[in-house]
């Protein structure tokens, strides 16, 4: 997972076991808004830094509500969230990301937000559907969507005019992308044409979704891994590497990974999400040479969308001013405002022009255009878990240890177990 200054696209769930469910705490009586009196509500996330500006709007139109910012680095957050969590001391509003939200959700950790967003008629069309339904279960709603992330096709123009391959753009496919690949690799320079890492949101989910398959059923209680069309997707990175050589082995990028191969100039093209523009385009060297692409299509069209959501905690005091906090955050003024600070792409439809004005030479708008056909990243109450099978059955395959249906049918064994355990 590529870090970036707001994170949002971390999808990689919390190692941690499940929150100890506990009944909800919400104090009516704590309200104090109806009274005059000043409530201080705690806001928790991973890069606040990047709200500062919404926090201060939010309190000028809110004179009777305070916002204190609990900021946290990412790789301590859920860990110390479920610390909170089962002292009933979580923030009132905070970040929440699609692998741990079931697991918070059915501990009813979460507030159930629906009744408020049909009372205050927010209007939920305003989000990419994908993400609404990323922080819905049950036919509730918990979560307002926050930002995005999708991935698309980064690619090195300097090296292609020196190939004399065509840049990539939306019509092409798995084909096109690696006949492109086998003319932009140069062994003698060691240059790759592309890379194709063991990596799931950025990788392989997209691979599979165009190959028209699924990692997670709907329901979430049934593996996609071991079905025709998923092994489809994994073969054709593997390929890559294996049959066609235009990417660098596991090994060689689990030492150089392939974002630094690219901004070094060793490699032409590889997937990567929105937030890597922000990082490419603090790179000197790079920052004019590189643009983006839609993803290529396999059988179909897919890519993975990820994004965070705002959600409340089940034992908020205020909730009455929490929920005001989240209708705020939810808005366009708010979207557009932090958008400005340099977050990520924002959720609100429409909100987005600001966050591309920041990487004019791009082609940025390739990752909002991509939310019309964008797959939720897949989750379920415990995700952990088979992320971690994931990483430690594919290994084989992405090393030619093992067949890729072997391993693909192995993962989707051991990820119907986790999913069964999960009852």
């Amino acid at each position: 997972m590529s870090t970036m200054v707001v994170a949002s696209a971390c999808g990689n769930s919390s190692s941690s076991n499940p929150v100890s469910s506990g009944a909800p705490a919400n104090d009516a009586k704590a309200t104090a808004a109806a009274s005059g009196e000043k409530v201080t509500i705690t806001y928790g996330g991973w890069g606040l830094d990047t709200m500062t500006e919404v926090i201060k709007a939010f309190q000028a139109s809110h004179p009777n509500i305070e916002v204190k910012a609990e900021n946290t680095p990412y790789k301590q957050y859920f860990t110390k969230l479920e610390t909170a969590a089962q002292g009933g001391t979580m923030p009132d509003v905070l970040w929440m990301n699609g692998p741990n939200f079931i697991k918070y959700a059915e501990n009813k950790m979460l507030l159930d937000l629906s009744e408020n967003i049909k009372k205050d008629q927010l209007d939920l069309k305003n989000y990419p559907t994908s993400l609404v339904s990323l922080y819905s279960l049950g036919g509730k709603n918990y979560g307002i969507p926050k930002d995005y992330d999708t991935i698309g096709l980064w690619y090195n123009k300097k090296l292609f005019d020196e190939k004399g391959v065509a840049y990539p753009d939306a019509t092409w496919d798995w084909n096109k992308l690696t006949e492109a690949a086998k003319k932009l690799t140069d062994p003698g320079k060691g240059i790759y044409g592309f890379a194709a890492p063991m990596m799931n949101q950025e990788d392989y989910y997209n691979t599979i979704l165009q190959a028209g398959g699924t990692i997670i059923s709907d329901d979430h209680k049934k593996s996609g891994y071991d079905q025709p069309e998923a092994i489809e997707g994994l073969k054709f990175l593997t390929d890559l590497i294996q049959v066609h050589k235009v990417s660098p082995t596991l090994a060689q990028m689990t030492e150089t990974a392939p974002s630094d191969l690219f901004t070094s100039g060793k490699l032409a093209m590889y997937f990567d999400g929105s937030w890597a523009a922000f990082t490419i385009n603090q790179n000197a060297d790079m920052k004019n040479n590189a643009d983006v692409a839609p993803l290529p299509k396999g059988k179909k069209q897919g890519v993975v969308i990820h994004g965070l959501g705002h959600v409340i905690s089940a034992n908020s005091k205020h909730p009455k001013e929490a929920w005001e906090f989240v209708k705020f955050l939810g808005s366009k003024e708010a979207a557009e405002v932090a958008a400005k600070q340099g977050g990520a792409i924002p959720a609100f439809k429409g909100s987005e022009t600001a966050w591309l004005a920041a990487f004019p030479q791009y082609h940025a708008k390739a990752f909002i255009d991509m939310t019309e056909y964008a797959s939720p990243y897949p989750v379920s109450k415990n995700t952990s878990v088979w992320t971690t099978y994931e990483t430690e059955i594919l290994k084989n395959a992405w090393t030619g240890d093992k067949p890729v249906a072997d391993a693909a049918k192995e993962l989707g064994a051991k990820m119907n177990q986790a999913l069964a355990a999960e009852k």
